[in-house]
């Protein structure tokens, strides 16, 4: 049987009429009309003032960070339990990530945590953390109201990172209606081949603050100034995304309606598969938050390795979620807050097959497998 991938891109639409246009104009650098339109039609659908494209993730929340001109000794909290690129920017500045444990209703960074840090803090009269970066992991918002509050009253900023989460969104409180990204001063987004959309690899940085966006532009663009000249007023990043890879973006985010309405397709097949399973528990949705899904992932206990491996034997590939960051030989003596919640999720759970352009019987194989 063919192979099925844990989430592979569909590249589908305009891809091909855009990239043909990119190489009959001979745009295919960094310079060309596809970035900027990606960048504002990016902003419209997320909701955003402005968007400013880069080369990865990655670079998005490095750029993300070094607006702030952190020192040696500032800290950023940020979850344990997360892909490591959420981390590495962090020490690429040389700053310190606080790494924060996960609560269990959505499994993003615990707020209470967050809260009784930076609270505590302040009483004490000790040095407060620079910025807290919130990661809404696997598709599923975080909880921002009390994170955005206790910042706001002590002048923290709050960097989103939505590399995991495109489209997802808050259905109640005060942020209802709004999508992740758009909340804290600075939104990151990744597009790379395994994200709901993909530029073959690249990134976003959001904001509402037309200073910041300014300056990340200026920045992504090694710090060049205006004019014929080679000339540059600090030190920038090659950061920015290509004319081509931008217009495959511009293709993607035409479909992105659809693909998040397959993977919800997806999640609801799911659900109902492992529904009567006995110590399994479907991925989180909390009742106020409208996710994505972008990654099936559910808990399945002691099973969960016994599933991997039968999955394997099947072709079919699954993986185990995050390995928390705090067991990472390079952070293992990071400050942190807790850690046992992120332990027992990152040995319980694991992703599905889940890609956008799986099909229904391509899904039938992966639950008859688990039936097993």
């Amino acid at each position: 049987m063919s192979r099925l991938a844990l989430s592979e891109p569909l590249l589908t639409g305009n891809v091909q009429r855009y990239l043909d246009e990119c190489v009959a104009t001979n745009f295919v650098s960094s310079v060309g009309p596809f970035v900027e339109r990606f960048e504002r039609e990016f902003a419209a659908f997320v909701g955003a003032r402005f968007a400013i494209a880069c080369a990865s993730g990655t670079a998005a929340l490095h750029v993300a960070l070094h607006l702030l001109d952190l020192k040696p000794g500032d800290e950023v909290l940020v979850p344990t339990l997360t892909f490591v690129a959420s981390v590495n920017p962090i020490a690429y500045e040389r700053a310190t990530p606080v790494l924060v444990d996960s609560e269990l209703e959505t499994w993003n960074l615990d707020p209470t945590l967050v809260v009784d840090y930076i609270e505590s803090a302040a009483r004490a009269g000790r040095k407060l953390p620079r910025a807290v970066e919130v990661v809404h992991l696997l598709g599923h918002p975080a909880r921002l109201e009390p994170i955005m509050d206790v910042c706001a009253a002590h002048g923290i900023t709050v960097i989103e990172d939505a590399a995991e989460a495109l489209g997802a969104s808050y259905r109640t409180g005060r942020y209802a209606g709004k999508q992740v990204g758009t909340i804290g001063q600075l939104g990151c987004f990744s597009f790379n081949g395994n994200k709901i959309i993909t530029t073959g690899g690249g990134g976003m940085i959001t904001t509402d603050d037309p200073e910041l966006a300014r300056r990340a532009k200026h920045l992504t663009t090694q710090a060049r100034l205006p004019g014929l000249a080679y000339r540059h007023d600090e030190v920038g990043f090659n950061y920015r995304l290509t004319n081509l890879a931008a217009a495959v973006g511009v293709a993607q985010l035409e479909q992105l309606p659809a693909f998040m309405a397959k993977k919800l397709e997806i999640a609801a097949r799911y659900d109902t598969a492992l529904a009567g399973c006995a110590d399994v528990m479907v991925p989180p949705r909390a009742p106020w938050a409208a996710p994505t899904c972008w990654l099936y992932s559910p808990r399945a206990g002691t099973a969960r390795d016994a599933w991997i491996t039968a999955l394997a034997a099947a072709t079919i590939e699954a993986r185990p979620i995050w390995t928390p960051v705090h067991e990472m030989p390079m952070y293992r003596d990071a400050p942190r807050l807790g850690g046992a919640n992120a332990e027992r999720l990152a040995a319980e759970a694991l992703s599905l097959p889940c890609s956008v352009g799986l099909t229904a019987a391509d899904q039938e194989r992966v639950i008859a497998v688990l039936a097993r």
